[in-house]
């Protein structure tokens, strides 16, 4: 038995970041509803892209959508991205009142110069749009479990960050009601759903 495991521990980790992305989206690929898993965002202020003190606290009264990503990501990332960025633009579009959160799970490389640049060349609303970190590894992989109930796992050899793909909608009270793929492609259910939401509970 004890051999079975090993043999599967090996296997994911030669599969790549693969593995810990599907665990971050298998049991929602159709279901929004997050609120039965009765995550709430603990407390936290962070570092945004211009260098300043940003947490929950300026979030507060605040709807927000947050994900996790980071810059120098080669596979999902590059999609989740431009998807986050479609629906800051659709939303705003639609007159939303909403404020978008990113994570970084590599903090060490991504500095708040480095996020302004990353968040400035894809185009981003930065007024609305935060892009966080001020936080060392370990702190933001106990924040991901604790706050999404999501791992945040570092490759051993350095080559890769595990992380969810998933884009998470936080009400006012710090709750996360809804979970969305972050790598699909047809996006306007999503907006849909996040303007039912939140006009439903205004």
């Amino acid at each position: 038995m004890k051999h079975a495991w090993i043999v599967l521990l090996g296997v994911l980790l030669l599969s790549g970041c693969g593995w810990i992305y599907e665990l971050g989206g298998s049991e929602l690929n159709d279901e929004y509803d997050y609120a039965k898993y009765d995550a709430h965002i603990p407390s936290f202020t962070f570092t945004n892209q211009e260098g300043e003190s940003f947490g929950s606290e300026d979030l507060a009264d605040n709807y927000y959508l947050a994900n996790m990503v980071f810059t120098f990501c080669t596979t999902v990332c590059p999609v989740m991205t431009p998807n986050m960025l479609h629906l800051q633009k659709a939303l705003e579009e639609e007159g939303v009142d909403i404020q978008f959160v990113t994570f970084t799970v590599d903090p060490e490389r991504d500095t708040p110069e480095h996020l302004k640049n990353y968040g400035t060349n894809v185009g981003a609303n930065l007024e609305t749009w935060h892009f966080l970190s001020g936080y060392d590894q370990k702190e933001i992989m106990e924040f991901s479990v604790e706050g999404f109930k999501q791992p945040v796992q570092p490759y051993p050899d350095g080559s890769d960050i595990g992380h969810s793909t998933r884009f998470f909608l936080i009400n006012k009270e710090g709750q996360v009601i809804r979970s969305y793929n972050g790598m699909q492609p047809q996006q306007e259910p999503i907006i849909e759903d996040i303007i039912k939401v939140i006009e439903q509970e205004l």
